[in-house]
């Protein structure tokens, strides 16, 4: 099943998601233009994970973790498919992050491998967007480059597992302004889904909606405002969205 909230009939509603229309929880049948479009869940937490490809790791001149280089990314950052990131005034290196995201459905706490995939909800798209001006080897996590409002696009929909018959194997592409930038595949992952799940669970209760951001692969380069920006994860969807220049109080 696919699922999206949207807004639409001026109210926050949920939607199932049949071909190109939604359905409301109205009863209403829209279109995917006729509607504004939000994150498909309301996270408590947005958990990332750094580094998680070898290739990514290597194209920025970085040794991979000997342990999962985890950060938080505030819920502030969250919007939703279609809506515009915001360029920080100033900045000179903004990149995206096309990142498979698991959505967590139960509590769960000091989970194993072999059990961690049977608490997911469901997978989305990510686009773990980053401010390299502001990412510093004397500064970790990354908060600052990574938490600016808007920096954590969601979407469009949710996919229930039964969608996914395995989530380790979804090919990955990014492009811009219809351009392909990025392409891989999250078979690449350092550490799989299962084990990811399972780490973060040794010390912190997951709880339903949590969202889980993967990684990316390699293939990430500078974007500016007025270039528009899809990621792709296989199965999943395409998030869309536009980058535009912040503007001042």
């Amino acid at each position: 099943m696919r699922t999206a909230r949207i807004v639409a009939g001026g109210r926050v509603q949920a939607a199932r998601v049949e071909g190109k229309y939604l359905i409301a929880a109205d009863g209403i049948r829209y279109e995917e233009d006729q509607v504004h479009w939000l994150a498909p869940v309301e996270p408590r937490n947005v958990i990332g994970l750094a580094l998680n490809y070898q290739n990514h790791a290597a194209e920025l001149g970085l040794d991979q973790p000997a342990d999962p280089a985890i950060f938080l990314k505030p819920t502030s950052a969250v919007i939703g498919h279609r809506a515009p990131i915001r360029y920080p005034r100033g900045a000179s290196y903004c990149h995206y992050e096309t990142e498979l995201a698991v959505v967590m459905g139960t509590p769960c706490r000091r989970v194993s491998p072999s059990q961690a995939l049977e608490y997911v909800m469901g997978y989305t798209v990510a686009n773990d967007f980053t401010c390299r001006d502001f990412v510093h080897n004397t500064f970790r996590p990354p908060v600052r480059a990574k938490g600016w409002d808007t920096f954590c696009p969601l979407g469009p929909t949710l996919i229930t597992p039964d969608e996914v018959a395995d989530p380790g194997r979804l090919a990955i592409t990014t492009t811009v302004n219809g351009e392909l930038r990025q392409q891989g595949t999250t078979a690449q992952m350092i550490r799989p889904i299962a084990d990811i799940i399972a780490y973060l669970s040794e010390f912190m209760t997951l709880m339903p909606g949590d969202v889980i951001l993967t990684g990316t692969p390699e293939g990430v380069s500078p974007v500016r405002p007025g270039d528009v920006i899809a990621c792709s994860v296989e199965k999943i969807g395409v998030l869309t969205n536009p980058v535009v220049e912040e503007e001042l109080p």
